[in-house]
């Protein structure tokens, strides 16, 4: 008897594992935090594992079409996931706005940042931004500058990050004194001051995710999309200081 129920445990050992799968997850720079409370949800409710590599979404976008193996994909903008599918990299009717980014003027430095004001007045050596060629925070930072009719007088001025991850880090670290970052970013800190970006200045920030062809068939990349859909993973991302598109 006792061999059997040894017998029997294993077995059950095995079924309740054979159901817990990987699925690697590329996600923008600007949706770190709450993509990693995510992942921590998505395994306490399914077992299955989130593996989340963290960039800007042009430089992952170019990743997908040379063979990386991310199974899901959750961008900064609405235009990549698209394009995944329309050139064969994504799978057709999973493409779904997750969140909608709101830009911000920020600064470690309480009162350095106190509204529009702040770009006019050009009170400071250097400002960060995203590659605007690659990174769609960084787009709506030059779209912003744009129109309060300052970008021309602050580009000297301008740093580039690689992505809203880094930039983020050149604000953080006072390399820079004032930066564009995402509200994401900085929803859960009261350090430093900062400017929400009225939305009439820069196109709306539409986050799109999207089932890669190598997720396809793999539970565990259909179960992530699934819960990115779903109530808990809804009250996260706005946790973080994102709209839902509803």
């Amino acid at each position: 008897m006792r061999h059997l129920l040894i017998a029997f445990s294993a077995a059950t050992f095995l079924v309740s594992t054979a159901h817990a799968d990987n699925v690697n997850v590329a996600v923008a720079a600007n949706f770190t935090d709450a993509a990693n409370e995510i992942a921590a949800a998505f395994a306490e409710a399914t077992d299955h594992e989130a593996i989340l590599s963290f960039g800007a979404t042009g430089q992952f976008y170019t990743q997908i079409t040379q063979g990386a193996p991310f199974e899901v994909f959750l961008a900064a903008d609405d235009e990549r996931p698209t394009l995944a599918v329309n050139e064969g990299y994504g799978v057709a009717g999973t493409v779904f706005t997750y969140a909608i980014g709101q830009l911000v003027l920020y600064s470690i430095e309480p009162g350095k940042v106190t509204g529009a004001e702040t770009l006019t007045a050009g009170e400071f050596k250097q400002i960060a931004i995203a590659n605007p060629e690659t990174a769609p925070y960084g787009k709506a930072a030059v779209e912003t500058m744009q129109a309060l009719g300052v970008y021309e007088a602050l580009q000297p001025k301008i740093v580039q990050g690689q992505n809203i991850g880094q930039t983020y880090q050149f604000v953080e670290t006072g390399n820079a004194e004032i930066g564009f970052v995402a509200l994401g970013q900085v929803s859960q800190t009261d350090v430093g001051s900062r400017w929400i970006v009225p939305q009439e200045h820069y196109a709306p920030i539409k986050q799109d995710a999207v089932l890669l062809k190598n997720g396809e068939n793999n539970p565990a990349a259909t179960a992530f999309i699934e819960f990115l859909k779903g109530d808990a993973a809804s009250a996260i991302i706005e946790k973080y200081g994102y709209a839902l598109d509803r």
